[in-house]
């Protein structure tokens, strides 16, 4: 029997994460937009970190590669590092989600994304996890 989808909170509705995002198992969402790639944490990781208390993401006009740190994610439980999966440079930082951490928790997808990258190659995003794998694999409580 399959697991049934995974749903978030977002704005009051219950939902699957969106399908337009692709997911890795260390639950980082990143959502193609023309030559850039926006970059967030998923519900399921924001509910284990519980209470997100600091977002410090490495500047705009730093060059990232594969597999390397985008920046960390405080909560009162732990420290998280945030992954690329993609070589490219960090254009923007959400600086919103910067001063109000608690946007992670309440709108990880929405107004609670993380950076932005300038990439040439998103290749590496058809290796990753499609909305409904994602949610099939991490069900949230």
């Amino acid at each position: 029997m399959l697991a049934p989808p995974r749903t978030h909170e977002h704005s009051g509705a219950t939902m699957p994460s969106p399908s337009t995002c692709r997911y890795t198992d260390s639950h980082e969402w990143f959502l193609p937009e023309g030559d850039t790639v926006k970059v967030g944490i998923t519900q399921f990781a924001a509910n284990e970190l519980t209470d997100i208390t600091f977002v410090g993401m490495k500047p705009a006009g730093t060059a990232v590669s594969s597999g390397s740190s985008l920046g960390e994610v405080e909560s009162v439980k732990t420290t998280s590092d945030i992954y690329s999966v993609l070589a490219g440079t960090i254009v923007e930082i959400n600086a919103a989600a910067a001063n109000d951490p608690s946007l992670l928790n309440s709108d990880p997808f929405g107004k609670g994304w993380l950076v932005k990258l300038k990439v040439s190659d998103t290749t590496a995003l058809t290796r990753l996890m499609d909305s409904a794998t994602y949610d099939a694999k991490h069900p949230v409580d």
